[in-house]
């Protein structure tokens, strides 16, 4: 009995001798192993990205920070959005923040409900860039706002024909690839793409057809020769009653929002990045006509921006418009036509519309 207990005894002690043996080595070992790395790490960069790093070098996080930024070359400072219509017919509202804030939920609400389904849409399905530019054309009632909207998509288009499509990036189609593009969102952002070319490539044909039949629309009815019979007479009339007729519409017309959400689709942004920063770059417009209209200052403006109403106006926006289909897109306030519309009227302004 005694013998058992004296081996026991042994034997704990010699595992307990084994145990602190080893680790002893692996703490040695591990004392050794910086030491090892450290020459190594000096010699050769590792190929390891530190994840912040990683984010900022990523393509859709640097294309995010070019499309919100106000100094994109879209023309949004000719535009006040019916600002300066507003103030003018508004003639007991004074020029202070206080009608400011009563116009911006009204301008981001017909904003986002006329719009952000179409640049939903064309995010979701870029292949129906074109569909969706005819169905917003069918949209817009106000011509003085459907004017607005295409000269801004098309300087939106010709921005990324001439400076983002022909960078060395890893957009697919576009520049070097790095290894980002592959599988079903590389596929999906290659569609993206095709649909771009084919887009502005439609653009393209239909400007100059309109062009040529204007042309000889004019040709036509300037062109005098002098009637010498009946038969003269009848070909005369035939040839007005055709140069008067109205000019068939164009196939495209390059509205801004479809066109924004297929280009954000192409560099890697998300849906609701997409929808974030398009309602945001109306916001900021707005807010810079009502600097340049004296309503308030610069850093007002800031304040503005930074503000929780602003912030919270645009996330309701997009939780409200983000299943909506472009067949129920509409205006949902109606007197803001009525100002857009009523913009070229005004006897004095500062603003294109």
């Amino acid at each position: 009995m005694d013998s058992r207990i004296v081996n026991e005894s042994y034997s704990d002690s010699t595992l307990d001798n084994e145990i602190a043996d080893l680790e002893r080595k692996l703490a040695i070992a591990k004392a050794k192993r910086p030491q090892q790395l450290t020459p190594h790490s000096h010699s050769s960069p590792t190929n390891s990205t530190p994840p912040l790093l990683a984010s900022l070098h990523d393509t859709s996080f640097h294309f995010l920070l070019l499309l919100s930024d106000s100094a994109l070359p879209l023309g949004s400072f000719a535009f006040s959005s019916g600002l300066e219509s507003y103030l003018a017919h508004q003639k007991l509202v004074s020029r202070q923040p206080t009608s400011f804030a009563s116009f911006l939920p009204l301008s981001i609400s017909s904003y986002a409900s006329t719009t952000l389904p179409f640049a939903l849409a064309a995010h979701r399905d870029p292949a129906s860039l074109a569909t969706l530019d005819d169905a917003q054309d069918a949209t817009i009632v106000c011509t003085v706002g459907r004017r607005a909207s295409v000269a801004q998509g098309r300087a939106l288009l010709g921005i990324w024909e001439r400076s983002f499509a022909g960078t060395n990036t890893s957009i697919p189609g576009t520049g070097v690839m790095d290894g980002k593009g592959e599988g079903g969102e590389g596929q999906r952002q290659r569609e993206g793409l095709e649909a771009l070319r084919a887009f502005s490539a439609l653009l393209k044909t239909s400007s100059s057809s309109t062009s040529t039949s204007t042309s000889t629309s004019t040709s036509t009815s300037t062109s005098t020769s002098p009637p010498s019979s009946t038969a003269t007479a009848a070909a005369a009339h035939e040839t007005t009653t055709c140069a008067n007729d109205p000019l068939p519409p164009p196939a495209a017309s390059a509205h801004l929002a479809p066109l924004f959400g297929a280009i954000c689709r192409v560099v890697g942004l998300s849906l609701e990045q997409t929808a974030y920063i398009f309602l945001l770059g109306h916001v900021k417009a707005l807010v810079s006509a009502a600097v340049r209209a004296g309503m308030f200052g610069p850093y007002q403006a800031q304040k503005t921006l930074a503000s929780g109403t602003v912030q919270g106006l645009v996330s309701a926006m997009i939780e409200r418009e983000w299943e909506t289909n472009v067949e129920e897109a509409g205006q949902n306030v109606p007197v803001m036509d009525l100002w857009v519309g009523r913009h070229e009227v005004l006897y004095s302004k500062i603003f294109n519309s």
